[in-house]
């Protein structure tokens, strides 16, 4: 009796150290796991893994430079996206950083730099280009067969241009930041600024849509997103229009209410370069946080109020994440900082991370 409640343990240890030992991978001692794309000094491209306390878990080199990252909610993968207009992606075993695949775009695609994991960890969403008829916008559709991916279909993302995409809180429901610009294969050349159709759009899984809205400015490129456990949705705009035009590059879309700027200062709004990188929510914590990088600025505000809680320099600041007690913050040019946000004056202090190089994207697994 003793020996077979033995071995049964000892079959779900086992279990939990291989397809299910994520969870143990990612246990409390060690923090969480910094997801991003960086660059070497001779322009080489690694998908990495980094421990809060510099700890290099995994940099492994790939073809082409990648921008987002979405792991796996069960097992240690992750996906490292191309950065437009790039045609491969690459699925990584978090553990060692050992490449599982390399996921080719199809014929007359190219990957836009995100995508969605379903909470089932069986299907995943990536925005693309359909080069055919450029800039319409696709969710390239993959299913994961064990720890390799195969392309499945694909359905519209009623827009042009499609960026970011992101879950709602069922983890049903579709986010889509349609930038409105086109371009045409290997090319990141904007085709149309003068008919540009940016759009946030809402929509099922199947393709179905249920809304698209868009914001008053339409040289407003809606780019990257944002998601509250309450449901709050907040994006962030790249503006292509004049440099002497203040744009509206920080938006919100509360529970039941329109698409519609957020109350950022004007003083702020015409520091930004009219360029935002990432942006970034603290559900628990109530903050929002956005990287400005072509104007060196940090920015983070109260979702509630609006209230500034910080507004502050740093050299190419390019992504944003939240953890526990506040913000990451990585950079192209400088060192990554962390902001513990718990208290009224928020604290930066620079983390034990390799300076510079770093893609305008970090995920936190």
């Amino acid at each position: 009796m003793l020996r077979r409640q033995a071995l049964k343990f000892g079959s779900v240890l086992l279990s939990a150290l291989t397809l299910g030992g994520w969870t143990l991978f990612r246990g409390k001692d060690s923090g969480p796991l910094l997801l991003s794309a960086r660059d070497d000094g001779d322009g080489k491209h690694y998908a990495v893994g980094y421990r809060l306390d510099g700890t290099q878990v995994f940099a492994t080199e790939v073809a082409q430079r990648c921008h987002d990252i979405i792991n796996h909610p069960e097992q240690p993968l992750a996906l490292f996206v191309a950065r437009r207009p790039g045609t491969e992606s690459y699925l990584i075993d978090l553990r060692d950083g050992r490449l599982l695949q390399t996921i080719a775009s199809q014929p007359n695609r190219h990957f836009y730099g995100h995508a969605v994991i379903h909470k089932s960890g069986e299907w995943l969403y990536a925005t693309e280009n359909d080069t055919t008829d450029p800039g319409r916008g696709v969710l390239g559709v993959y299913r994961f067969d064990g720890e390799r991916l195969v392309h499945s279909g694909e359905i519209s993302t009623h827009g042009i241009g499609p960026h970011q995409v992101s879950w709602m809180p069922d983890g049903e429901t579709l986010v889509v930041a349609n930038g409105g610009i086109r371009t045409e294969a290997e090319s990141r050349v904007e085709m149309n600024l003068d008919a540009m159709q940016p759009s946030l759009v809402l929509m099922q899984r199947d393709g179905t849509l249920l809304s698209k809205e868009v914001l008053p400015q339409q040289m407003n490129s809606v780019r990257h997103l944002a998601i509250a456990s309450d449901g709050t949705i907040v994006a962030g705009q790249q503006f292509m229009g004049s440099g002497d035009e203040t744009a509206e590059l920080l938006a919100i879309k509360r529970p039941g209410q329109a698409f519609q700027a957020f109350p950022v200062p004007e003083q702020q709004l015409q520091s930004m370069a009219n360029y935002t990188a990432s942006v970034a929510i603290h559900s628990e914590l109530r903050l929002v946080a956005l990287t400005a990088p072509r104007a060196n600025r940090l920015f983070i505000w109260d979702l509630d109020s609006a209230q500034v809680r910080l507004d502050a320099p740093m050299p190419d600041c390019a992504g944003v994440g939240a953890v526990a007690d506040g913000f990451v913050v990585t950079s192209g040019q400088g060192r990554c900082r962390l902001y513990d946000c718990r208290n009224s004056e928020l604290i930066g202090q620079p983390l034990q991370l390799p300076s510079g190089l770093w893609d305008n994207h970090l995920h936190l697994a």
